[in-house]
């Protein structure tokens, strides 16, 4: 079984070697690993071409952002299974992949779903980041899996289309929606956690964030034509500090 690793980056000079270093490490050996680069103005490229024996393709070109990226990454993917893993984030160990593609092989699913771990610049985990008691009805009241802990298999970009270029920060959830909802794939929690998160992101900063996120989360459910409560979607941020507080 083929996997196809996707990094998708722009300016991450600062953190794409670590990221590189985690694939480089993996144990699992058919692996194709792919990075889409926005034309770089640090030293991004440098780090990328360091690595050529770990990096199967690279392209560096403007791009219309951070999804449009990832369809280029799973257009130019040849494996069995798609994998995300984010230029600021690494694998959370060197056997997440042999232990993902175990668990595949075991599973006949279109997708299997993970945990991770978020933590900070200094390394210290803060929040655990668990699938285990999600289904996919939780995402009429806004909840999604963790999207890297995803392994999609590859020919439902085919069947069921990429990511639209409609979101700009919740592009990865109308996806999800589509597919597990909507289309209604196959799927299973693996309970492998795959990834180490850094804290911070385009969808996870504050209130002004959460809301243009709950937006475009009621857009996607619309546009699926997907029945919901859209009170349910606005407090969701409620819960959120609540379960903050509740881990303090």
């Amino acid at each position: 079984m083929k996997i196809s690793i996707i990094t998708v980056c722009w300016n991450s000079a600062t953190t794409i070697e670590k990221t590189i270093k985690s694939v480089q490490s993996q144990d699992y050996p058919d692996l194709e690993y792919i990075i889409v680069d926005g034309q770089s103005k640090d030293s991004t490229l440098e780090i990328i071409k360091k690595y050529s024996n770990v990096i199967t393709k690279w392209v560096s070109e403007p791009d219309k952002g951070l999804y449009d990226a990832m369809n280029k990454g799973i257009d130019m993917a040849t494996g069995d299974y798609i994998g995300i893993v984010n230029a600021d984030d690494t694998f959370y160990d060197e056997n997440t992949i042999s232990n993902v593609v175990s668990f595949l092989k075991a599973n006949n699913v279109e997708a299997s779903i993970g945990d991770i771990v978020q933590h900070r610049e200094d390394d210290q985990i803060v929040r655990r980041y668990s699938a285990k008691n999600w289904s996919p009805e939780k995402l009429k009241i806004g909840f999604m899996p963790a999207h890297p802990a995803i392994f999609f298999r590859k020919d439902l970009f085919n069947t069921l289309g990429n990511y639209s270029l409609d979101f700009k920060i919740a592009a990865d959830y109308e996806l999800i929606i589509r597919y597990f909802l909507k289309q209604q794939i196959s799927w299973k929690y693996s309970g492998i956690t795959t990834h180490k998160m850094l804290m911070g992101g385009v969808s996870s900063s504050g209130y002004e964030s959460y809301k243009k996120v709950s937006e475009e989360i009621i857009k996607a459910l619309r546009m699926n034509e997907i029945p919901f409560q859209a009170w349910r979607i606005k407090s969701r941020f409620i819960w959120k500090i609540f379960g903050f507080l509740k881990r303090k």
